[in-house]
């Protein structure tokens, strides 16, 4: 019962998309949001209240706590809380502890807190104590639909409201926390989460994953043309996204592609310049099919999945296009820098930017962290998270490290070819021997990639546009 019925039912009526995520069972909300990795910001924690006009549920972000006298003012009342056994008698088809804060599901106003009306992402219980919800902003106010709004909720003391970002030595859960307090981050697009929900359901079929891709019919003009280049000398004909799945791409590798190109219309940033977005397809599919084509001839003791590895690197610099997306003159100023001093690490080039105008709390993070903090919200795979948050970090040793050093490796690689933001000197001989491999390896799977740069060139031309 990953989804309560009435619940199900409700959503299903109201048009409304969720993402679920499983975890390990958990007996109260604070569990299920440590097990499932979801920012307890973002998340929705509900309380009921009685009077005798019967039961109302108000619902605020899980850091606060629930003013009673503020929701008796904006709603005329004298409401108390209902015990937990009481509660328990109203959701008949939920396991205990894991009541949805969705009123309308079970007959039961709403007052929500009017915090949650700028809010994008959410995360909420499902009725099962092994499964949470994510849903964005639009299935958010579906859900919603006819509740009372107030500000009603005050924040925990030893939490932050408006929090500032500091240089402080602290984990990227810590910093999403703040970021997403601070910043309106942009939730997955829907045909994204549609995407990374088929990956994850080892049911799904290519015919599913063929369909949802149909339904953007530049994402499958994309596919198509990527499963006919040179990079897979497929001599025969390609009639239909179902083909390059079956035929040449393999489910895995074209719903990466698929999950990359769909989440990266989130952004709006400019095509121009060695950050645009012309610079950062090529850049990002590069790096990709490096990584892909490097994790085979890695140790088997490297625990390198091939597919996993294109995921890794096609995502690796979200952190620009989110940059972008917040900040565009920090942004533009950060392209023209990049282009007048390529000798300069990326790291030093926007700590001359990130003090400036709206993005002063980002200083000292860098793109890599932020696109780290992106990833984490959206739940894809912790390697695909720590590779784009710790690409930048010379000398990294830590959790999936063996990713990270593969990026890495793979943007030293693309260096002599003038891809990539990190033009800067690194020497890629100290990664090559840390992952196991040769030189020999490493510049046979460069030469072959290099050898279909007209395909990836096209390719990248298309998703910018």
């Amino acid at each position: 019962m990953p989804i309560a019925v009435r619940l199900n039912q409700y959503l299903v009526r109201q048009n409304v998309f969720v993402h679920e995520i499983s975890h390990e069972r958990a007996v109260s909300l604070d569990c299920a949001i440590s097990k499932a990795h979801v920012t307890p910001e973002a998340t929705l924690k509900s309380v009921l209240l009685i009077d005798v006009k019967g039961v109302v549920m108000a619902v605020c972000p899980f850091p606060t706590d629930l003013n009673i006298d503020a929701v008796n003012q904006v709603l005329g009342r004298n409401l108390q809380p209902l015990t937990s056994e009481q509660s328990d008698k109203l959701f008949t088809d939920c396991e205990t502890g894991a009541q949805p804060p969705v009123g309308g599901a079970y007959g039961i106003p709403m007052i929500i807190d009017d915090s949650l009306l700028e809010q994008d992402l959410f995360y909420l219980q499902s009725g099962c104590n092994t499964t949470m919800l994510q849903m964005d902003g639009r299935s958010f106010r579906l859900a919603i639909a006819g509740a009372a709004k107030g500000a009603i909720a005050t924040w925990k003391e030893g939490t932050l409201s408006a929090p500032l970002l500091t240089n402080g030595n602290i984990s990227i859960d810590d910093v999403a926390k703040k970021l997403e307090k601070l910043y309106r981050l942009p939730p997955m697009p829907a045909i994204a989460v549609k995407i990374l929900h088929l990956v994850t359901d080892p049911d799904s079929s290519v015919g599913e994953l063929a369909d949802v891709i149909e339904c953007d019919p530049s994402l499958a003009a994309q596919i198509m043309r990527y499963a006919r280049s040179a990079l897979f000398n497929y001599q025969g004909d390609i009639r239909s996204v179902q083909d390059a799945v079956n035929i040449v791409l393999g489910f895995e590798r074209v719903a990466h592609i698929a999950m990359g190109v769909a989440a990266s219309k989130a952004f709006e940033i400019p095509k121009e310049g060695p950050l645009g977005l012309d610079a950062f397809w090529k850049h990002t599919l590069y790096t990709a099919n490096l990584c892909q084509q490097l994790a085979p001839k890695l140790p088997a003791e490297a625990g390198v999945d091939r597919g996993l590895a294109y995921l890794v690197g096609l995502l690796h610099n979200f952190g620009l296009l989110l940059v972008g997306h917040l900040f565009p003159p920090e942004f533009c100023m950060l392209n023209k820098l990049r282009e007048a001093s390529p000798e300069q690490s990326m790291e030093a080039v926007e700590q001359q930017v990130f003090g400036m105008g709206g993005a002063q709390d980002l200083i000292a993070l860098g793109h890599g962290t932020i696109g780290g903090i992106l990833l984490r919200m959206w739940n894809l795979p912790e390697e695909v998270v720590k590779s784009a948050a710790m690409h930048q970090t010379i000398g990294y040793e830590g959790d999936c490290q063996n990713y990270v050093q593969l990026v890495q490796l793979a943007n030293c690689l693309l260096k002599p070819f003038g891809i990539g933001d990190e033009l800067n000197e690194q020497d890629p001989e100290p990664l090559i021997e840390a992952l196991g491999l040769t030189v020999e390896h490493a510049n046979e799977v460069t030469e072959a990639v290099m050898a279909c740069c007209g395909d990836l060139d096209a390719m990248a031309a298309e998703m910018a546009a």
